[in-house]
Protein backbone atom coordinates (compact mmCIF):
# COMPACT_ATOMS: atom_id res chain seq x y z
CA UNK A 1 0.00 0.00 0.00
CA UNK A 2 2.97 2.16 1.18
CA UNK A 3 3.87 1.67 -2.60
CA UNK A 4 1.15 2.60 -4.35
CA UNK A 5 0.27 6.06 -1.82
CA UNK A 6 3.56 7.30 -2.79
CA UNK A 7 3.76 7.11 -6.47
CA UNK A 8 1.14 10.08 -6.99
CA UNK A 9 3.66 11.69 -4.74
CA UNK A 10 6.86 10.54 -7.33
CA UNK A 11 5.33 11.93 -10.09
CA UNK A 12 4.04 15.25 -8.96
CA UNK A 13 7.87 15.49 -7.74
CA UNK A 14 9.35 14.74 -10.98
CA UNK A 15 6.75 16.96 -12.48
CA UNK A 16 7.43 20.05 -10.02
CA UNK A 17 10.64 19.71 -10.85
CA UNK A 18 10.38 19.72 -14.55
CA UNK A 19 8.04 22.77 -13.69
CA UNK A 20 11.26 24.29 -11.70
CA UNK A 21 13.73 23.66 -14.09
CA UNK A 22 11.60 25.27 -16.89
CA UNK A 23 10.81 28.59 -14.81
CA UNK A 24 14.46 28.99 -14.38
CA UNK A 25 15.62 28.48 -17.65
CA UNK A 26 12.93 30.95 -18.98
CA UNK A 27 14.15 33.41 -16.56
CA UNK A 28 17.61 33.14 -17.09
CA UNK A 29 16.72 33.50 -20.93
CA UNK A 30 15.03 36.84 -20.67
CA UNK A 31 17.61 38.19 -18.44
CA UNK A 32 20.41 37.13 -20.96
CA UNK A 33 18.66 38.18 -23.92
CA UNK A 34 17.12 41.63 -22.60
CA UNK A 35 19.61 43.71 -24.50
CA UNK A 36 19.91 41.87 -27.71
CA UNK A 37 18.75 42.25 -30.81
CA UNK A 38 15.47 40.85 -32.47
CA UNK A 39 17.06 38.05 -34.44
CA UNK A 40 18.99 36.90 -31.58
CA UNK A 41 16.22 37.23 -29.10
CA UNK A 42 14.38 34.74 -31.86
CA UNK A 43 17.52 32.16 -31.75
CA UNK A 44 17.33 32.54 -28.28
CA UNK A 45 14.04 31.42 -27.58
CA UNK A 46 14.14 28.83 -30.15
CA UNK A 47 17.08 27.31 -28.60
CA UNK A 48 15.01 27.63 -25.55
CA UNK A 49 11.85 26.05 -26.68
CA UNK A 50 13.79 23.15 -28.13
CA UNK A 51 15.33 22.60 -24.39
CA UNK A 52 11.91 22.74 -23.24
CA UNK A 53 10.69 20.46 -25.64
CA UNK A 54 13.00 17.72 -25.16
CA UNK A 55 12.82 18.08 -21.42
CA UNK A 56 9.17 17.49 -20.96
CA UNK A 57 9.47 14.62 -23.77
CA UNK A 58 12.39 12.81 -21.74
CA UNK A 59 10.18 13.19 -18.07
CA UNK A 60 6.95 12.05 -19.77
CA UNK A 61 8.46 9.47 -21.03
CA UNK A 62 10.25 8.18 -18.07
CA UNK A 63 6.68 8.55 -15.91
CA UNK A 64 5.06 5.96 -18.19
CA UNK A 65 1.61 5.22 -17.55
CA UNK A 66 -0.88 8.25 -16.80
CA UNK A 67 1.84 11.30 -17.75
CA UNK A 68 3.12 9.55 -20.55
CA UNK A 69 -0.68 9.57 -22.04
CA UNK A 70 -1.45 13.28 -21.14
CA UNK A 71 2.03 14.06 -23.10
CA UNK A 72 0.57 11.93 -26.34
CA UNK A 73 -2.24 13.76 -25.88
CA UNK A 74 -0.43 17.16 -25.80
CA UNK A 75 1.01 15.99 -29.14
CA UNK A 76 -2.34 15.26 -30.84
CA UNK A 77 -2.98 18.81 -29.46
CA UNK A 78 0.27 20.24 -30.83
CA UNK A 79 -1.06 23.24 -32.71
CA UNK A 80 -1.20 24.86 -29.34
CA UNK A 81 2.69 24.54 -28.97
CA UNK A 82 5.46 26.39 -30.39
CA UNK A 83 6.90 23.97 -33.06
CA UNK A 84 10.11 23.41 -31.20
CA UNK A 85 8.16 21.91 -27.98
CA UNK A 86 5.67 20.09 -30.35
CA UNK A 87 8.23 18.67 -31.97
CA UNK A 88 9.71 16.98 -29.08
CA UNK A 89 6.54 15.83 -27.41
CA UNK A 90 5.47 14.19 -30.19
CA UNK A 91 8.28 11.38 -30.10
CA UNK A 92 6.00 10.26 -27.29
CA UNK A 93 3.09 9.37 -29.39
CA UNK A 94 4.22 5.87 -29.67
CA UNK A 95 6.80 5.07 -26.91
CA UNK A 96 5.51 2.40 -24.60
CA UNK A 97 6.46 -0.09 -21.83
CA UNK A 98 5.11 -3.69 -21.64
CA UNK A 99 4.28 -4.87 -18.50
CA UNK A 100 5.25 -8.29 -16.21
CA UNK A 101 2.19 -10.44 -17.29
CA UNK A 102 1.40 -11.70 -13.90
CA UNK A 103 0.08 -8.12 -13.14
CA UNK A 104 -2.11 -8.10 -16.96
CA UNK A 105 -2.93 -11.46 -16.00
CA UNK A 106 -4.73 -10.58 -12.22
CA UNK A 107 -5.73 -7.70 -14.17
CA UNK A 108 -8.17 -9.74 -16.38
CA UNK A 109 -8.44 -12.18 -13.75
CA UNK A 110 -9.88 -9.30 -11.32
CA UNK A 111 -12.17 -7.74 -14.26
CA UNK A 112 -13.85 -11.05 -15.67
CA UNK A 113 -14.25 -12.71 -12.75
CA UNK A 114 -12.99 -15.86 -13.80
CA UNK A 115 -8.95 -17.73 -13.56
CA UNK A 116 -7.68 -16.33 -16.70
CA UNK A 117 -7.64 -20.11 -18.06
CA UNK A 118 -11.18 -20.65 -17.51
CA UNK A 119 -11.83 -17.74 -19.78
CA UNK A 120 -9.89 -18.42 -22.46
CA UNK A 121 -8.43 -21.55 -24.17
CA UNK A 122 -5.39 -20.07 -25.07
CA UNK A 123 -3.64 -16.13 -23.85
CA UNK A 124 -0.47 -15.12 -24.92
CA UNK A 125 1.57 -14.02 -22.44
CA UNK A 126 3.87 -11.72 -25.06
CA UNK A 127 1.59 -8.28 -26.12
CA UNK A 128 1.77 -7.97 -29.30
CA UNK A 129 1.54 -4.46 -29.18
CA UNK A 130 1.50 -1.88 -25.90
CA UNK A 131 0.35 1.84 -25.40
CA UNK A 132 0.75 4.35 -22.63
CA UNK A 133 -2.71 3.11 -20.89
CA UNK A 134 -2.61 -0.54 -21.37
CA UNK A 135 -1.61 -3.73 -23.90
CA UNK A 136 -2.92 -6.12 -26.18
CA UNK A 137 -2.37 -9.82 -25.95
CA UNK A 138 -3.60 -12.50 -28.50
CA UNK A 139 -5.72 -15.13 -27.23
CA UNK A 140 -8.21 -17.83 -28.31
CA UNK A 141 -11.77 -18.42 -27.19
CA UNK A 142 -12.90 -21.63 -25.48
CA UNK A 143 -15.06 -22.32 -28.46
CA UNK A 144 -11.61 -21.67 -30.67
CA UNK A 145 -12.51 -18.34 -31.86
CA UNK A 146 -9.47 -16.18 -32.43
CA UNK A 147 -9.13 -12.49 -30.28
CA UNK A 148 -6.83 -9.50 -29.58
CA UNK A 149 -7.06 -8.41 -25.79
CA UNK A 150 -6.94 -5.06 -24.56
CA UNK A 151 -5.90 -4.95 -21.03
CA UNK A 152 -5.43 -1.34 -19.11
CA UNK A 153 -2.81 -1.15 -17.34
CA UNK A 154 -3.58 -1.31 -13.35
CA UNK A 155 -4.16 1.96 -11.60
CA UNK A 156 -3.65 4.56 -14.52
CA UNK A 157 -7.29 5.49 -14.18
CA UNK A 158 -6.89 6.92 -11.14
CA UNK A 159 -3.54 8.75 -11.91
CA UNK A 160 -4.54 10.86 -14.73
CA UNK A 161 -6.93 13.69 -13.64
CA UNK A 162 -3.83 14.16 -11.23
CA UNK A 163 -1.19 14.13 -14.02
CA UNK A 164 -3.76 16.52 -16.55
CA UNK A 165 -3.57 18.97 -13.92
CA UNK A 166 0.31 18.93 -13.53
CA UNK A 167 0.87 19.20 -16.77
CA UNK A 168 -1.55 22.11 -17.94
CA UNK A 169 0.41 23.78 -14.71
CA UNK A 170 3.61 23.47 -15.95
CA UNK A 171 2.71 24.23 -19.41
CA UNK A 172 1.39 27.58 -18.12
CA UNK A 173 4.24 28.40 -15.68
CA UNK A 174 6.77 27.94 -18.49
CA UNK A 175 4.54 30.25 -20.51
CA UNK A 176 4.42 28.10 -24.02
CA UNK A 177 0.89 28.17 -24.89
CA UNK A 178 0.20 29.99 -27.59
CA UNK A 179 -3.37 30.89 -26.73
CA UNK A 180 -5.75 32.88 -23.96
CA UNK A 181 -6.77 31.26 -20.95
CA UNK A 182 -10.37 30.98 -22.09
CA UNK A 183 -9.62 28.59 -25.38
CA UNK A 184 -6.97 26.70 -22.96
CA UNK A 185 -9.95 25.94 -20.28
CA UNK A 186 -12.20 24.60 -23.16
CA UNK A 187 -9.13 22.54 -24.97
CA UNK A 188 -8.12 21.49 -21.51
CA UNK A 189 -12.08 20.32 -20.80
CA UNK A 190 -11.68 18.29 -24.31
CA UNK A 191 -8.45 17.00 -23.56
CA UNK A 192 -9.90 15.37 -20.27
CA UNK A 193 -13.26 14.44 -22.01
CA UNK A 194 -10.86 12.45 -24.47
CA UNK A 195 -8.73 10.84 -21.53
CA UNK A 196 -11.92 9.62 -19.54
CA UNK A 197 -13.55 8.14 -23.31
CA UNK A 198 -10.24 6.68 -23.35
CA UNK A 199 -9.97 5.29 -20.10
CA UNK A 200 -13.13 3.67 -20.36
CA UNK A 201 -13.00 0.55 -22.73
CA UNK A 202 -17.14 -0.10 -22.23
CA UNK A 203 -17.51 3.40 -24.56
CA UNK A 204 -14.85 2.20 -26.80
CA UNK A 205 -16.60 -1.47 -27.08
CA UNK A 206 -20.09 1.08 -27.98
CA UNK A 207 -17.80 3.09 -30.26
CA UNK A 208 -17.21 0.10 -32.22
CA UNK A 209 -20.09 -0.99 -32.34
CA UNK A 210 -21.59 2.05 -33.85
CA UNK A 211 -18.68 1.91 -36.69
CA UNK A 212 -19.43 -1.48 -37.18
CA UNK A 213 -22.56 -1.14 -37.94
CA UNK A 214 -22.56 2.46 -39.88
CA UNK A 215 -19.67 0.94 -41.91
CA UNK A 216 -21.01 -2.52 -42.90
CA UNK A 217 -24.42 -0.65 -44.20
CA UNK A 218 -22.52 1.50 -46.43
CA UNK A 219 -19.42 -0.38 -47.59
CA UNK A 220 -18.55 -4.30 -46.72
CA UNK A 221 -14.49 -3.29 -47.76
CA UNK A 222 -14.39 -1.34 -44.01
CA UNK A 223 -13.47 -3.75 -41.65
CA UNK A 224 -14.03 -3.01 -38.10
CA UNK A 225 -13.45 -5.50 -35.58
CA UNK A 226 -16.36 -7.30 -33.45
CA UNK A 227 -16.67 -6.71 -29.48
CA UNK A 228 -17.18 -9.89 -27.59
CA UNK A 229 -18.98 -8.10 -24.60
CA UNK A 230 -18.87 -11.50 -22.12
CA UNK A 231 -15.09 -11.32 -22.06
CA UNK A 232 -15.16 -7.58 -21.57
CA UNK A 233 -15.78 -4.61 -19.08
CA UNK A 234 -14.23 -0.91 -17.91
CA UNK A 235 -10.58 -1.67 -18.29
CA UNK A 236 -10.66 -5.17 -20.86
CA UNK A 237 -11.52 -5.14 -24.02
CA UNK A 238 -11.80 -8.50 -26.43
CA UNK A 239 -12.33 -7.53 -30.15
CA UNK A 240 -12.27 -10.54 -33.32
CA UNK A 241 -8.71 -10.58 -34.50
CA UNK A 242 -8.66 -8.96 -37.80
CA UNK A 243 -5.58 -9.50 -40.21
CA UNK A 244 -3.88 -7.18 -42.23
CA UNK A 245 -0.76 -5.81 -43.68
CA UNK A 246 0.83 -2.46 -42.23
CA UNK A 247 0.93 0.82 -45.06
CA UNK A 248 4.65 -0.17 -45.42
CA UNK A 249 3.62 -3.31 -47.51
CA UNK A 250 0.63 -2.24 -49.08
CA UNK A 251 2.61 0.80 -50.46
CA UNK A 252 4.20 -1.50 -52.76
CA UNK A 253 0.92 -2.99 -54.13
CA UNK A 254 -0.15 -2.40 -57.65
CA UNK A 255 -0.85 1.63 -57.89
CA UNK A 256 -4.72 0.50 -58.67
CA UNK A 257 -5.16 -1.06 -55.51
CA UNK A 258 -3.50 1.97 -53.89
CA UNK A 259 -5.49 4.22 -55.19
CA UNK A 260 -8.43 1.93 -53.56
CA UNK A 261 -7.44 1.91 -50.21
CA UNK A 262 -6.80 5.93 -50.65
CA UNK A 263 -10.14 6.58 -51.45
CA UNK A 264 -11.84 4.20 -48.87
CA UNK A 265 -9.86 5.83 -46.18
CA UNK A 266 -10.99 9.39 -47.58
CA UNK A 267 -14.28 8.18 -48.25
CA UNK A 268 -14.80 6.40 -44.57
CA UNK A 269 -13.38 9.65 -42.52
CA UNK A 270 -15.87 12.11 -44.82
CA UNK A 271 -18.78 9.29 -44.19
CA UNK A 272 -17.92 10.03 -40.61
CA UNK A 273 -17.64 13.41 -40.42
CA UNK A 274 -20.53 14.63 -42.77
CA UNK A 275 -23.02 11.97 -42.11
CA UNK A 276 -22.17 10.02 -38.72
CA UNK A 277 -21.15 12.88 -37.27
CA UNK A 278 -18.61 11.21 -35.24
CA UNK A 279 -14.99 10.40 -36.16
CA UNK A 280 -12.19 8.36 -35.46
CA UNK A 281 -9.62 10.80 -34.51
CA UNK A 282 -6.40 8.78 -34.49
CA UNK A 283 -5.11 8.58 -37.91
CA UNK A 284 -1.72 7.22 -37.09
CA UNK A 285 -0.65 4.23 -39.59
CA UNK A 286 -0.76 1.81 -36.96
CA UNK A 287 -4.76 2.10 -36.40
CA UNK A 288 -5.19 0.66 -39.98
CA UNK A 289 -4.32 -2.54 -41.68
CA UNK A 290 -4.87 -3.38 -45.25
CA UNK A 291 -5.62 -6.23 -47.72
CA UNK A 292 -5.05 -7.11 -51.37
CA UNK A 293 -8.51 -6.65 -52.37
CA UNK A 294 -8.63 -2.87 -51.21
CA UNK A 295 -10.53 -3.90 -47.97
CA UNK A 296 -9.03 -1.39 -44.67
CA UNK A 297 -9.20 -2.97 -41.50
CA UNK A 298 -9.68 0.12 -38.68
CA UNK A 299 -8.42 -0.42 -35.07
CA UNK A 300 -8.55 1.64 -32.18
CA UNK A 301 -11.65 2.97 -30.79
CA UNK A 302 -10.82 4.79 -27.88
CA UNK A 303 -10.14 8.11 -29.24
CA UNK A 304 -13.66 9.39 -30.88
CA UNK A 305 -14.82 12.97 -31.54
CA UNK A 306 -18.54 13.44 -32.02
CA UNK A 307 -19.48 16.72 -33.89
CA UNK A 308 -22.94 19.04 -33.59
CA UNK A 309 -25.24 19.66 -36.36
CA UNK A 310 -24.44 23.14 -36.30
CA UNK A 311 -20.44 22.21 -36.65
CA UNK A 312 -20.89 19.94 -39.50
CA UNK A 313 -22.87 22.58 -41.09
CA UNK A 314 -20.46 25.10 -40.48
CA UNK A 315 -17.66 23.00 -41.93
CA UNK A 316 -19.62 22.40 -45.22
CA UNK A 317 -20.13 26.07 -45.80
CA UNK A 318 -16.68 26.73 -45.29
CA UNK A 319 -15.34 23.92 -47.88
CA UNK A 320 -18.25 25.77 -50.47
CA UNK A 321 -16.89 28.94 -49.52
CA UNK A 322 -13.16 27.79 -50.05
CA UNK A 323 -13.73 26.26 -52.81
CA UNK A 324 -15.72 29.73 -54.61
CA UNK A 325 -12.55 31.43 -53.21
CA UNK A 326 -15.06 33.64 -51.33
CA UNK A 327 -12.63 35.21 -48.88
CA UNK A 328 -15.35 36.94 -46.84
CA UNK A 329 -17.72 34.37 -46.16
CA UNK A 330 -14.08 32.16 -45.31
CA UNK A 331 -13.16 34.39 -42.77
CA UNK A 332 -16.62 34.68 -41.31
CA UNK A 333 -17.05 31.00 -40.92
CA UNK A 334 -13.29 30.80 -39.53
CA UNK A 335 -14.09 33.70 -37.03
CA UNK A 336 -17.46 31.73 -35.95
CA UNK A 337 -14.90 28.85 -35.02
CA UNK A 338 -12.88 30.38 -33.06
CA UNK A 339 -10.27 30.04 -35.05
CA UNK A 340 -9.54 33.01 -36.48
CA UNK A 341 -8.65 36.43 -34.31
CA UNK A 342 -9.62 39.56 -36.31
CA UNK A 343 -11.09 39.84 -40.02
CA UNK A 344 -9.79 41.73 -42.56
CA UNK A 345 -5.94 41.45 -41.56
CA UNK A 346 -4.68 38.09 -43.74
CA UNK A 347 -4.17 39.41 -47.36
CA UNK A 348 -6.78 38.38 -49.85
CA UNK A 349 -3.83 37.42 -52.33
CA UNK A 350 -2.41 35.02 -49.59
CA UNK A 351 -5.66 33.41 -49.18
CA UNK A 352 -5.97 32.86 -52.72
CA UNK A 353 -2.37 30.89 -52.44
CA UNK A 354 -3.50 28.61 -49.43
CA UNK A 355 -6.59 27.48 -51.10
CA UNK A 356 -4.72 26.36 -54.14
CA UNK A 357 -2.30 24.43 -52.14
CA UNK A 358 -4.81 23.08 -49.74
CA UNK A 359 -7.25 21.93 -52.50
CA UNK A 360 -5.04 20.63 -54.94
CA UNK A 361 -4.85 16.98 -53.25
CA UNK A 362 -8.53 16.91 -53.61
CA UNK A 363 -9.66 18.57 -56.77
CA UNK A 364 -6.71 17.68 -59.42
CA UNK A 365 -4.70 14.58 -60.87
CA UNK A 366 -2.22 14.52 -57.46
CA UNK A 367 0.72 12.36 -56.90
CA UNK A 368 1.33 12.00 -53.39
CA UNK A 369 4.17 10.69 -53.75
CA UNK A 370 5.77 13.79 -55.24
CA UNK A 371 3.58 15.69 -52.36
CA UNK A 372 4.20 19.10 -54.00
CA UNK A 373 1.06 20.99 -51.90
CA UNK A 374 3.62 19.99 -48.96
CA UNK A 375 6.33 21.39 -50.62
CA UNK A 376 4.56 24.17 -52.30
CA UNK A 377 2.99 24.98 -47.84
CA UNK A 378 6.27 25.40 -46.25
CA UNK A 379 7.45 28.09 -48.75
CA UNK A 380 3.85 29.91 -48.22
CA UNK A 381 4.48 30.10 -44.45
CA UNK A 382 7.35 31.36 -45.04
CA UNK A 383 5.23 33.90 -46.73
CA UNK A 384 2.58 34.25 -44.02
CA UNK A 385 4.62 34.53 -40.51
CA UNK A 386 4.27 38.30 -40.10
CA UNK A 387 0.53 37.56 -40.14
CA UNK A 388 0.93 34.32 -38.13
CA UNK A 389 -1.11 35.62 -35.33
CA UNK A 390 -4.23 36.33 -36.86
CA UNK A 391 -5.20 32.58 -36.30
CA UNK A 392 -5.94 30.60 -33.65
CA UNK A 393 -6.17 26.93 -32.72
CA UNK A 394 -9.78 26.18 -32.55
CA UNK A 395 -11.22 23.81 -30.09
CA UNK A 396 -13.58 22.86 -32.88
CA UNK A 397 -11.06 22.22 -35.78
CA UNK A 398 -7.88 20.64 -34.32
CA UNK A 399 -8.83 16.95 -33.88
CA UNK A 400 -10.45 17.58 -37.59
CA UNK A 401 -7.34 19.51 -39.11
CA UNK A 402 -5.06 16.72 -37.04
CA UNK A 403 -7.10 13.56 -38.78
CA UNK A 404 -7.52 15.00 -42.52
CA UNK A 405 -3.47 15.87 -42.16
CA UNK A 406 -2.62 12.39 -40.91
CA UNK A 407 -4.77 10.83 -43.47
CA UNK A 408 -2.82 13.27 -46.00
CA UNK A 409 -0.03 11.57 -45.31
CA UNK A 410 -1.32 8.07 -44.87
CA UNK A 411 -1.48 8.60 -48.17
CA UNK A 412 1.52 10.02 -48.89
CA UNK A 413 3.04 6.90 -47.36
CA UNK A 414 0.68 4.50 -49.89
CA UNK A 415 1.94 6.58 -53.08
CA UNK A 416 -2.09 7.47 -54.25
CA UNK A 417 -1.71 9.44 -57.63
CA UNK A 418 -5.18 9.44 -58.59
CA UNK A 419 -7.69 12.21 -58.90
CA UNK A 420 -9.91 12.66 -55.68
CA UNK A 421 -12.01 15.71 -56.90
CA UNK A 422 -15.41 13.08 -57.62
CA UNK A 423 -15.14 12.04 -54.01
CA UNK A 424 -14.81 15.38 -52.80
CA UNK A 425 -17.83 16.58 -54.29
CA UNK A 426 -20.01 13.52 -53.21
CA UNK A 427 -19.08 14.22 -49.88
CA UNK A 428 -19.70 18.10 -49.85
CA UNK A 429 -21.91 19.06 -53.02
CA UNK A 430 -20.27 22.34 -54.67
Amino acid sequence: MANKASSPGRRFMKLAGMTASIATKTVSNSIRTFNADDDKKNEARSKLFQDIGVQIADTLGEMKGAVMKVGQIASQYKDIFPPEVAKAIAKLQRQAPAMPFQQIKQQVEKELGQPLLDIFKKFDEQPFAAASIGQVHKAILKNGQEVVVKVQYPGVDEACESDLKQVRLALRLMGVLKIDKKLQDRLFAEIQDSLHEELNYEIEAQNLEVFRTFHQALDSKIIIPQVFKDYSSRRVLTLSLEAGDNIETASSWPLETRNEIGRRLIQALGHQIFYLKRFHCDPHPGNFAFRSDGSVIIYDFGGVKTLSAELVDRFKKLVRAGRAENIQEIEQHLFALDALAETGKFPEELYKQWLEVLLRPLTTQYNFAENSSHHDGVILVKKSLKYWDTFKPSPDTLMVNRTISGHYWNLINLKVDDNLNDLFETLVPI
